[in-house]
């Protein structure tokens, strides 16, 4: 039997923000926890800001407007951080 490729995509059901990490349930039972020390804008927000969330799609992606921050489930899954700013020598 063949599925297609949207049926394997790990979806998000539930999110929580603590003080020091981000979780995630995931529809096929797992949980993913990653610090909020790899996202700055999370860390950076108010727990006000931190609660208000919504789904991307059905579950692929997870949105703050009020930080305009977006993270993938898939990103979460490979365990990618956000980028980190450079300096610029001058």
């Amino acid at each position: 039997m063949r599925t297609s490729k949207a049926e394997n995509i790990a979806r998000a059901q539930a999110v929580r923000v603590t003080a020091d990490d981000l979780i995630v349930d995931l529809t096929d039972g797992r949980s993913v926890i990653v610090p909020l020390a790899w996202f700055p804008r999370l860390l950076h927000a108010t727990a006000a800001q931190r609660r208000k969330w919504e789904f991307i799609g059905e579950g692929e992606g997870i949105h703050w407007p009020l930080i305009d921050e977006d993270l993938s489930v898939a990103g979460l899954l490979r365990g990618t951080p956000a980028p980190q700013k450079t300096r610029r020598a001058g």
